[in-house]
């Protein structure tokens, strides 16, 4: 009991710190990093125990570049369409036929429509015209031909839903296949969306049925579910490949399943756990989560089922076993057509593969669990674990702390991967992991508040530069430091505000001081979370450099990721400011990575430990041009060429004020994984763009610049090159022009 006397206070932190957990389990509030862990660890679980191999039982039928140069760009015209599905069922006898694609627009292509024009208005009195019309009309009427092709086959058409600010529906939506009012009296938290684009009311009318093939996107643009059943207007539909497998099965009514809990009646309990597709063979149970979406049974990356030209199919170059008795869907896996989706398995992976991956999953039944109850088993989970670790460790010797936690974490994480393994049981880890880690962190920690005296020196010596986590590495080894001048490759980097002249004006010198403390506060907050060493204010302007005092192989990483965090402090700082009366601040960034001279510098009066050097210069440079592209990042050439995991958009290839050799500039866009798909679309088009004005083709170029003025109107980087363009078509360079702009001042 003294024991527990003297460690009271560690046990309170320690018990605080299981019940922050417990809140997160709980889904009072959601800890970022521990969704990010619980993320990584699904994914390295599904991958290390996928199956692998390709399962022969679903064919997917690719409209690849091989389809389009041949038949043409997407959609094809109906009459083709229909010509596919006659050859498929007739031909190669399959079993089902999915469409993982939308038809919503009318075929034109035929000029049907043209030609009725013409008898309405012109030629209305003519008997030969409108006979020769009315013979006409079956075979031009592609859309007709298309639909009468899918009537009385196992045809299952795709569409989509959408949450938009304003709803819009296109198309016509298949029937529900349960009702309003089905889960009434449920707590249900199933998805749920305001428009739809579905396919022509022709279409619908004569397939036998239609799914949607949205899949859920996580928190960090990975899709790893899809819903099953979506509310929409109250009704509930279903997704392509339940779809697809219901129609294999016959059209089985589908049931929802509720487990019982404590004996109660299955009505008792809110959660739904699996959908029942019961047939005269038997039933097949297809296992859902709280929002009735099913885990994606991934079985391998791209390439897990056959895919085969869809060009090939339409002729008929297909040997007939390549798909007599099979599933088929037909998708895309080119990327002009926009159905690529970051996956576990893979950061670009075609959506058709993902239907692929659940039909297989449903008919084999090794879809992973993940009912509404693991939610209770993962707060038992912490509940015990912490409660244990938080009353013994304070208890302990380090060694023995060590060997408790130690052995709590492989026992949960065994556990966890044997419900996993056995039982198909998706059970959260991370919070577990990571509440076990605390715990043994602040055992580890508690009462060590003394520091060495090596440790003072140095803070004496970088404390007023560097962060205080790099003086605790830096006393481990004092000797291998000191501020003799040295040269080394580093990075640098300096920002500034943008019109701070008329901002000064604008205030009073209190309400000035204010702004610039905390504007300045926030900025290097950022720069000294990411390893930077501060080396001065300049005025409004900071000057910071990574990579000295202490090395650090990454100074070109952190840089860029201290300029874009810094931007986004930024925009935090806005409402505040607005608050106060304040102006809105931007800043422009320049880095450069180079060989600099690092050491302390200055006279006798008054030292700095800061750099020196060409490369030093040159990030000055680079920071003063931002406002001459309208972006608020510029790095050098040397920078990009260190940093791989950083997508970078070119800027230009310019001289600046000293140096004659001219350099690459790069405007970072964000990290891989995080820059959104528009984004690295319209990159693409600049980079054609830029290839062309650098080749002086000059119209081509400006159409490029146009389109990406469509996509931005407001980017004044394209609007700055469309200028150039436009004065370079009336002035030509020359042959000897390399495309280098050149600036003249600082």
């Amino acid at each position: 009991m003294d024991r527990l006397k003297k460690h009271l206070t560690q046990i309170v932190l320690g018990l605080l710190l299981g019940l922050i957990f417990l809140g997160h389990a709980g889904r009072f509030y959601q800890i970022p990093l521990v969704s990010v862990l619980d993320a990584f660890i699904y994914d390295a679980r599904l991958r290390v125990t996928m199956p692998g191999g390709v399962d022969e039982r679903v064919v997917i039928l690719d409209i690849d570049e091989k389809s389009l140069a041949e038949g043409g760009r997407w959609p094809w015209s109906r009459d083709k369409m229909a010509a596919l599905v006659d050859r498929l069922f007739d031909h190669y006898d399959i079993q089902v036929l999915g469409f993982d694609v939308v038809f919503a627009e009318p075929d034109e292509s035929s000029g049907l429509r043209s030609l009725e024009a013409i008898g309405r208005k012109e030629l209305k009195d003519d008997p030969a015209y409108q006979n020769t019309l009315k013979g006409l009309r079956t075979t031009l009427d592609y859309d007709r031909r298309f639909a009468e092709s899918m009537a009385k086959r196992n045809v299952v058409l795709g569409y989509y839903f959408t949450n938009l600010s304003t709803a819009l529906t296109s198309g016509q939506l298949p029937g529900s296949v349960l009702p309003a009012g089905t889960f009434k009296g449920r707590s249900l938290a199933l998805t749920s969306w305001n428009g739809y684009g579905a396919n022509l009311p022709e279409y619908q009318a004569n397939a036998a049925t239609a799914g949607h093939f949205v899949p859920l996107v996580d928190f960090d643009g990975v899709s790893r579910r899809v819903p099953m059943l979506v509310e929409y207007q109250g009704a509930y539909y279903e997704s392509l490949s339940l779809a697809m497998v219901r129609l294999l099965l016959g059209l089985p009514k589908i049931n929802p399943g509720y487990a019982e809990e404590g004996g109660m009646s299955s009505r008792h309990y809110a959660g739904l756990e699996w959908l029942d597709l019961t047939t005269p063979r038997g039933s097949l149970r297809v296992p859902v989560d709280e929002s009735a979406a099913t885990l994606i049974p991934y079985r391998g990356g791209q390439g897990s089922f056959r895919y085969l030209s869809i060009a090939d199919a339409l002729h008929g170059r297909l040997p007939i076993d390549a798909l007599k008795g099979k599933i088929v869907i037909v998708g895309t896996t080119t990327p002009g057509l926009m159905d690529l989706r970051a996956t576990p398995v893979a950061t670009t992976y075609p959506g058709v593969e993902i239907h692929a991956n659940l039909i297989a999953g449903m008919l084999d039944g090794n879809i992973k669990l993940k009912p509404a109850y693991v939610l209770g088993a993962e707060v038992l989970m912490i509940a015990l674990c912490g409660l244990t670790l938080a009353l013994l460790l304070p208890l302990f010797s380090p060694l023995k702390a060590t060997l408790l936690a130690g052995g709590a974490l492989v026992t949960v994480s065994l556990f966890n991967f044997w419900l996993w393994a056995s039982g198909g049981l998706l059970l959260p880890l991370a919070s577990t992991i990571l509440m076990i880690l605390a715990l043994y962190a602040l055992s580890m920690s508690w009462g060590y508040f003394v520091e060495s005296r090596s440790k003072r020196q140095l803070t004496g010596l970088f404390g007023q530069y560097v962060p205080p986590e790099l003086v605790e590495e830096m006393s481990r080894d004092p000797e291998n430091y000191s501020m003799e001048g040295r040269n080394e490759e580093l990075t640098v980097l300096f920002s500034d505000v943008r019109g701070f002249t008329t901002i000064s004006e604008g205030l009073n010198p209190k309400e000035l001081a204010q702004l610039m403390n905390e504007y300045l506060g926030a900025m290097t907050a950022v720069v000294r979370h990411n390893r930077g060493t501060l080396d001065k204010y300049i005025g409004d302007a900071i000057m910071a450099f990574w990579g000295a005092p202490v090395a650090d192989p990454d100074h070109a990483l952190h840089a860029v990721q201290t300029a874009l965090e810094m931007q986004r402090e930024l925009r935090k700082l806005d409402a505040p400011f607005k608050a106060r009366g304040w102006p809105e601040l931007h800043i422009g960034v320049g880095i450069n990575t180079g060989t600099m001279t690092v050491g302390d510098m200055g006279s006798p009066v008054r030292q700095s430990y800061t750099v020196m050097g060409d490369a030093v210069n040159l990030g000055s440079r680079l920071e003063g041009i931002t406002k001459q592209y309208g972006v608020g990042i510029i790095v050098g050439e040397t920078t990009r060429a260190l940093l791989k995991d950083v997508v970078f958009r070119e800027l230009d290839r310019v001289r600046v004020k000293g140096k004659d050799e001219p350099v690459g500039i790069y405007e970072p866009l964000g990290f891989t994984g995080e820059v959104d798909k528009a984004d690295l679309d319209a990159l693409k088009l600049w980079q054609q763009a830029l290839r062309l004005y650098r080749a002086q083709e000059w119209d081509q170029a400006d159409v490029q610049i146009y389109n990406l003025l469509r996509l931005s109107p407001d980017c004044y980087l394209y609007q700055l090159y469309a200028k150039r363009i436009a004065h370079l078509r009336q002035n030509p360079p020359g042959d000897g022009w390399d495309g280098v702009t050149v600036f003249e001042t600082k």
